[in-house]
């Protein structure tokens, strides 16, 4: 696992560094620099998979992320033009990388590159790619059709960033039994993964049923969608344009979850997309159990529904509190520089701090309607 990144001269930061845990929860208002911590994970790994990270130097650009122009990833205000990314590992082992950032290339030259021997076999830039899954913020909607890949799915077990291979890896797989047993849904029929997502899903729609119906013609597949409830018998099949939007949007990150096997590391953004508060505090209960199970999550949200879960989980004893790692972003007004504070959380499941600004939304809304009416 990683235990530590530090980033200077990367974007919207000048020089910060972060502790990562098994969980670790991204926050804050928007354009403060959440994404561009996991942006730095996908340049490393995006980089090392096309071939140019130890020798060449940054990729901006690939499948996982496009950042642009060295002019789009180096700080504004950076004194030299001179990016350094820093890791260390939970098992001791460190890496430092610094590129130099001409600003009108896309591939940043290496300058300097010290780690230890091993790191390239890390689960970030190791070749086996069932370890890790990125699911990005703009993830596939509802289709009439979705994607194939038998190299994808079948051979590396992807998703896609966007889980439009998600139908697919259905298909394929949906007869396996998840690998931990712990983040097993107690009302799933059997711990294959298709009963599991059915039964995850069903914390946001009640009943969901799932038929992912391969087209070999086109090498297509389509998802259809139909609910039984209690003793009734199951609904017709719906397309999945017909369902709502958020089922769908939620899947990848079920089937991401529920089948990585421990050792696994994956970046999710905004689990809780299209979600309402029972299916978000879903999520943060799934991730939280994932979490427990030795696989790493770095999570962007700007749901209270998904932190609460979590806290809940460390409440309940499901997840070690020093497993859970909170960072909230804030730009600071004097300079705009970004300011990140980091929440600690205790085993009854409270935070030792409450920034202004972190999911305090609920308690200013409270505060204003117990003032007295204003009179018109």
């Amino acid at each position: 696992m990683i235990s530590f990144l530090r980033l200077q001269n990367f974007k919207c930061f000048e020089d910060q560094s972060f502790q990562l845990k098994p969980l670790t929860l991204l926050a804050g208002l928007n354009g403060t620099g959440k994404s561009s911590v996991i942006q730095s994970l996908l340049l490393l790994r995006q980089s090392s998979q096309q071939g140019v990270l130890q020798t060449k130097g940054l990729a901006l650009n690939g499948d996982l992320t496009h950042i642009g122009r060295g002019i789009d990833a180096l700080f504004e205000r950076a004194g030299k033009d001179v990016i350094e990314f820093a890791l260390v590992l939970d098992n001791g082992k460190q890496g430092k990388w610094r590129f130099n950032s001409k600003r009108e290339a896309d591939i940043l030259d290496l300058a300097s590159a010290i780690h230890d021997s091993g790191i390239y076999w890390s689960i970030l830039f190791g070749r086996n790619d069932s370890y890790f899954y990125y699911l990005q913020a703009e993830r596939i909607g509802p289709r009439r059709f979705f994607e194939t890949s038998d190299f994808l799915v079948r051979q590396n077990r992807q998703l896609g960033s966007g889980g439009e291979y998600t139908a697919h890896f259905l298909s394929t797989f949906g007869s396996n039994a998840i690998p931990n047993d712990i983040m097993g849904h107690p009302k799933a029929v059997s711990l294959a993964l298709n009963d599991q997502v059915e039964a995850w899903l069903g914390e946001v729609s009640p009943g969901t049923r799932i038929t992912p119906t391969p087209d070999i013609v086109t090498d297509t597949i389509s998802l259809q969608y139909s609910f039984v409830m209690g003793d009734q018998p199951i609904s017709n099949n719906y397309r999945a344009t017909n369902v709502g939007f958020g089922i769908t949007y939620a899947l990848p990150i079920l089937v991401a979850v529920l089948s990585s096997v421990p050792g696994s590391l994956i970046l999710i953004e905004n689990p809780e997309a299209h979600l309402h508060p029972k299916g978000q505090a879903m999520m943060g209960n799934l991730i939280a159990r994932a979490a427990s199970c030795g696989i790493q999550l770095v999570v962007e949200t700007h749901s209270d529904h998904v932190l609460n879960a979590i806290r809940v989980a460390v409440h309940d004893g499901e997840l070690d509190p020093d497993d859970v790692q909170l960072h909230f972003f804030k730009r600071q007004e004097q300079d705009g520089q970004i300011a990140v504070v980091s929440p600690r959380i205790d085993q009854d499941g409270r935070l030792d701090q409450w920034p202004d600004g972190f999911f305090d939304e609920w308690d200013n809304s409270l505060e204003a309607l117990l003032q007295p009416r204003k009179e018109r």
